[in-house]
């Protein structure tokens, strides 16, 4: 699947649009399957995505929340390649609120993805993350999340760029 999200802010944490007000996150493995029934309701909800499919294809997909909530600001599916040293991403959205310029928080996707970079150094991948970008996006995550080229979309964060991430998102890592 094209990953399509849209990288706003590199930040701290969170930050509120409407008061600049800075919320520290945390995140967790989805350890229920998502069921069709459940990505319906998503859909409902105002989700884009069938979150069923990551699960029907072996994928951990991870939460994003604001710290001590529940109330989930992001989603991603991802997949670990431990012989191949890489952890490929085949999902990623913010919740509906947090859409665009105008959502209520900043730096969700690029959280999300320091996410997937953490991850991946966690299992042995030395942060390496793989995705397959929408063609309109790769120059945006070239210059946001330091992406690179592997073919014609698809695309990789390397050692050096997780490190970035994972220094900016979780601090208490270094």
């Amino acid at each position: 699947m094209e990953i399509s999200i849209e990288i706003d802010s590199l930040t701290d944490c969170l930050i509120e649009r409407a008061s600049g007000e800075k919320f520290d996150t945390e995140f967790r493995l989805v350890a229920k399957t998502i069921t069709k029934e459940d990505s319906v309701k998503l859909k409902a909800e105002g989700w884009l995505f069938d979150w069923s499919v990551p699960h029907q294809d072996g994928c951990e997909i991870y939460a994003l929340t604001l710290k001590d909530s529940t109330e989930i600001e992001g989603l991603i599916a991802l997949k670990h390649f431990r012989s191949q040293f890489f952890t490929f991403v085949e999902l990623v959205e913010a919740a509906p609120r947090n859409y665009g310029h105008n959502g209520k928080f900043m730096g969700v996707g690029a959280h999300l993805f320091a996410i997937a970079c953490k991850l991946s150094w966690d299992v042995g991948n030395e942060g390496y993350v793989q995705f397959v970008a929408k063609t309109a996006l790769i120059e945006h995550y070239q210059k946001t999340l330091n992406a690179k080229l592997i073919d014609s979309q698809k695309m990789y964060i390397d050692s050096e760029g997780a490190i970035e991430l994972i220094k900016k998102y979780f601090p208490q890592e270094n």
